[in-house]
């Protein structure tokens, strides 16, 4: 991805570029913006002002991101630990450490976003205020805190066995280019889902267990959670993707989207059955998908995909859903280690 930042920097600054077509924002689509940038810094707006842009650069005050990328991490070192019937105090540990890995890399990710999309964000009027794209933040700046949260999160890396460094180092170059897809094809979300879920697989060889009929359908069913929900994100922007030329699986299925969310949903829940089949999960897992399944089924039928603020609270519900996963699956854990199962 570093590859990218010499270019990155030979680029003059976003105020200097001038798009071929600036879209026009009403004065209650600017005021908007700003204002809910302003209400959604909640405890973040309370730290220094000059820390404020770079808190934002890592979507600090929106956690949704990174709670749905630890999600499937928590799943399969959860399962994992049921497998390998792991003491507690390791299971804790390593679920930690992809806490803080998850925080760090997703940040890392929200940054390499804002500077890939800096001249497409400000045709977007919900991304106007991104400390890039608004000059709160500037090009070189933002490429040296990538660097400094690269370092940290390659610190964390660095705490996995070897085989588990090596597999989670191999997603970086998704990470790195998953903005860039956007621009050529209407499936950008395969690229983040294929990425944001490597943590379904990570999990298995940091508790040192490699079971690939587990594993696979375990990541393949995070996969298809993440096409169904980062859709349905996709659809509060796509009046404005349109006119700025960004394109997305909402624009692709417009109309079939719901059909299309029902089908993947058949087959997440396919696959993740499948993985507890193979891994000798008990009454717990298989509880926890069947109402996590209820869960993602009420969602397709109740989210109205032309209603911006109807797709970000059914958005940001599924991490709900994926608590009730990890739930069922701790309860299963926590059973083997109390000697029920």
């Amino acid at each position: 991805m570093f590859i990218l930042l010499p270019r990155l920097l030979r680029q003059p600054p976003v105020s200097k570029q001038l798009p071929s077509t600036q879209p026009v924002f009403s004065v209650e689509e600017i005021q908007l913006a700003k204002e809910t940038r302003l209400a959604n810094l909640g405890l973040v707006g309370k730290f220094p002002t000059k820390w404020i842009p770079y808190m934002e650069l890592m979507r600090i005050e929106k956690p949704i991101g990174t709670l749905l990328l630890l999600s499937p991490c928590m799943w399969s070192i959860t399962m994992a630990a049921y497998m390998a019937s792991a003491p507690l105090l390791p299971t804790l540990w390593m679920l930690g450490v992809f806490t803080v890995g998850s925080f760090v890399m997703r940040g890392a990710g929200c940054t390499i976003n804002d500077l890939l999309d800096r001249n497409l964000d400000d045709k977007v009027a919900r991304t106007t205020e991104r400390p890039i794209t608004s000059g709160r933040v500037s090009t070189r700046q933002a490429i040296w805190f990538l660097g400094a949260q690269m370092a940290v999160g390659c610190g964390v890396l660095l705490q996995l066995p070897l085989d588990c460094f090596l597999l989670g180092a191999s997603s970086l170059v998704l990470v790195g280019t998953y903005p860039l897809f956007k621009r050529f094809t209407y499936y950008p979300q395969v690229v983040l889902s294929a990425c944001f879920n490597w943590g379904a697989l990570l999990g298995f060889p940091a508790m040192g267990v490699w079971d690939l009929s587990v594993m696979i359908p375990l990541y393949m069913s995070g996969f298809f959670w993440c096409m169904t929900y980062d859709t349905i994100y996709a659809h509060q922007d796509k009046k404005f993707d349109i006119n700025a030329g960004i394109k997305s699986t909402a624009l692709a299925w417009g109309t079939k989207s719901k059909p299309i969310f029902k089908a993947l949903t058949v087959a997440q829940m396919g696959c993740y059955t499948l993985s507890g089949v193979m891994a000798g999960m008990g009454p717990g897992f298989f509880a926890g998908a069947a109402y996590g399944g209820f869960r993602l089924f009420k969602m397709i039928k109740e989210v109205d995909l032309d209603d911006p603020a109807n797709c970000w609270y059914h958005f940001r519900n599924n991490i709900n859903t994926g608590h009730v996963f990890f739930f069922g699956i701790l309860f299963d854990y926590v059973m083997r280690l109390c000697g029920f199962l």
